[in-house]
């Protein structure tokens, strides 16, 4: 009653006030009935504008989970998201929708991940913290302010918008049907292993852009499709209206679960273009939101922590040397985004020797690498580390299956089928030069070798670069036969025989195939390996058991690149926007006629040298070929084919 007399007696005040009580999550209501029940705190020391009385509010008391009645409601369970009637709702406190989920959130670490959000002044979790929502309003707004605080100088690029002049994933996606790749595939993208049930249909809270009020405030929308990272929104009230759908990444910092707006006191007001449909705006709510789902409660802390990366500046580490790809040279981290990093080799003056790759990539190692395998190494003319220079712990590194070379294993001089890493197009005849430690092979391709083996490049035996003899007939992809070659169409057998050489055991490969969920023409966002720097617009064209044949959108086949399923190199759409980097359009008519591009160019000239042969035909291979072990060949994987564990070979018992 307290609260009644005190918005009776000062006007201006109740104003405010009335500004800091609006939010929505089980206290709908409509402007039209009682508004003596807004929330009691402290005067916003904040003047903002009043709104307009005549506009449709939702309002609550403040309170968490409660109508201003206190009895009765809308609830959002914090453990599934799924929102329902309070009194439907499990337990006295009802902040659950099922014995499942409340005994599922005691006995897992969600429990700490939710407390962490309502700790006060970064102080661990205490009885304070669980009391936080009884505090004034305007406590609990300084709380949640340096919380979000916190995030975001955790990640300073989170949900960077970089924009891309004539450029949009949404008008892309739209006006050519296309579908995008889920954030599932990438494990090593943001959120790519917490990801959960977010798809069509979940429900969140977003800036209101249809709206002419001064201050910021809020609506709530549904995901009507995803791509990737991305989500296309519409406002709750527009049923089968799209005129103002609009996509925004569901990263970003200004989607939140349902509920955010009444525990951070922002106003919840319907779209300007709707208003007139309804009068009860909080029966319209209630039964729209039940049984929905929305975002997990804890999802921005998640996207932040998703976000760290351990790899820091002035880290010195081991990367293969892009002007001789036999050795490997010290380089130093200069800068870190969503991942990828920009490494700097040790000698160069003015930093413009650079190299770029993701931290997963196997291209990078811990100092001491080289030297642990027996890998060529180039020593550094820099003979003390400088100042602020240190090593990154072996740790950081993305780590190989074990393998046992004790038994039958590779040796030199064996063939086998090898993606060309001068020419990613392009899987070619190669031989073993040197088998290293640790499972490490060095690779050559036949007919294209420089004399020094400069030119060699290193692969690990379960890399799934490399294929064992006859693995482009079975799949039916075009194999590169050496330069020079004459005897045309390639036969392996006839070459086997004329270089007095025998192919790799098919079993000493890595067959495993995991279920990735790529499908044929799924969008994503690609690193163009050739020119490591540049992310690009990308589509999934061939997918042969976990190979994928990456086409980048806008420029011819022969730029295509095949690259594992499992590579650190793809990423959702979206990625370049949350994570702050650059993203490369799809290449204008323009620029494909021209080709322009220095970095097309060399591409192209690589490509050329391997022009003019035919397509391989039936493979002829004899029981001298496999050591007198007998094989049959599955038939090739359908492009189609995505999912599920797979064998390139059957071993026929006698």
């Amino acid at each position: 009653m307290e609260n009644t007399k005190d918005l009776t007696e000062h006007t201006s005040r109740a104003e405010r006030k009335r500004r800091d009580s609006f939010g929505m999550f089980d206290g709908y209501d409509s402007c039209s009935e009682d508004t003596s029940s807004s929330s009691s705190s402290d005067e916003s020391e904040e003047e903002v504008a009043p709104l307009p009385s005549s506009l449709p509010i939702i309002k609550n008391n403040g309170q968490v989970y409660t109508y201003p009645d206190g009895k009765s409601g809308m609830a959002t369970c914090e453990m599934c998201g799924m929102v329902g009637v309070r009194d439907a709702f499990y337990s006295k406190t009802k902040r659950f929708c099922s014995v499942s989920c409340s005994r599922s959130y005691s006995s897992n670490s969600k429990k700490a991940s939710i407390l962490a959000r309502l700790q006060v002044a970064g102080k661990p979790p205490t009885k304070k913290a669980k009391v936080l929502q009884k505090q004034p309003l305007v406590a609990k707004l300084a709380a949640y302010a340096q919380y979000q605080a916190t995030l975001q100088n955790q990640a300073k690029t989170k949900a960077a918008a970089v924009p891309v002049e004539g450029f949009s994933w949404g008008n892309y996606i739209n006006s050519n049907s296309f579908t995008a790749a889920p954030v599932t595939c990438f494990k090593h993208a943001p959120m790519g292993t917490c990801w959960g049930d977010i798809s069509e249909g979940v429900r969140v809270e977003v800036p209101n852009a249809d709206c002419s009020l001064p201050t910021k405030v809020f609506w709530i929308a549904g995901i009507v499709k995803l791509a990737g990272y991305n989500a296309l929104l519409r406002y709750e009230g527009f049923e089968n209206d799209s005129s103002l759908d609009f996509w925004c990444n569901v990263c970003g910092s200004d989607i939140h679960p349902v509920g955010w707006c009444a525990t951070s006191g922002k106003p919840l007001v319907p779209p300007r273009t709707i208003q007139h449909k309804y009068t009860n705006w909080k029966a319209f709510l209630v039964k729209r939101l039940t049984g929905a789902k929305t975002l997990p409660p804890d999802f921005s802390q998640k996207v932040s922590e998703s976000m760290q990366y351990p790899f820091k500046t002035s880290m010195r580490v081991e990367v293969v040397d892009k002007t001789h790809l036999c050795r490997t040279r010290v380089a130093v981290v200069e800068s870190v985004i969503g991942g990828r990093l920009r490494l700097v080799y040790e000698e160069s003056e003015d930093k413009t020797d650079d190299f770029w790759c993701h931290m997963y990539s196997p291209l990078i190692h811990h100092i001491g690498w080289s030297r642990s395998i027996g890998h060529r190494f180039k020593r550094s003319d820099i003979t003390k580390k400088q100042d602020g220079h240190f090593d990154a712990p072996p740790h950081l590194f993305m780590k190989v299956k074990e393998v046992d070379a004790a038994g039958e294993w590779f040796k030199e001089g064996m063939k086998l089928e090898a993606i060309d890493p001068l020419n990613l197009s392009a899987i070619c005849v190669a031989t073993i030069r040197k088998v290293l430690a640790d499972g490490y092979l060095m690779i050559g391709i036949d007919g294209s070798e420089a004399a020094d083996g400069s030119d060699w490049f290193c692969y690990h035996a379960t890399s799934p670069s490399i294929f064992p003899v006859g693995f482009c007939e079975i799949n039916m992809i075009e194999l590169t036969p050496p330069r020079g070659y004459a005897k045309l169409p390639f036969k392996w057998f006839d070459y086997l025989r004329e270089t007095d050489s025998i192919a790799a055991p098919v079993k000493l490969f890595n067959k495993e195939v995991p279920n990735h969920g790529f499908h044929v023409g799924m969008k994503l966002e690609a690193v163009d390996l050739m020119e490591p720097r540049l992310v690009c617009v990308a589509t999934v064209t061939r997918i042969i058991h976990r190979l994928l044949r990456i086409h980048f959108d806008g420029w011819e086949d022969e730029y295509d690149q095949w690259v594992d399923c499992e590579s650190p190199d793809l990423y959702p759409v979206g990625w370049c926007q949350l994570t702050g980097y650059q993203l490369q359009p799809p290449a204008p008519q323009s620029s494909r006629d021209s080709q322009s591009s220095s970095s097309k160019q060399k591409k192209k000239a690589k490509s050329q040298q391997y022009k003019g042969h035919k397509k391989m035909t039936s493979l002829q291979l004899k029981e001298e070929l496999l050591d007198g072990e007998e094989y049959s060949f599955l038939q090739g994987a359908s492009d189609q084919e995505s999912n599920g564990s797979a064998s390139y070979y059957i071993k026929q018992e006698p």
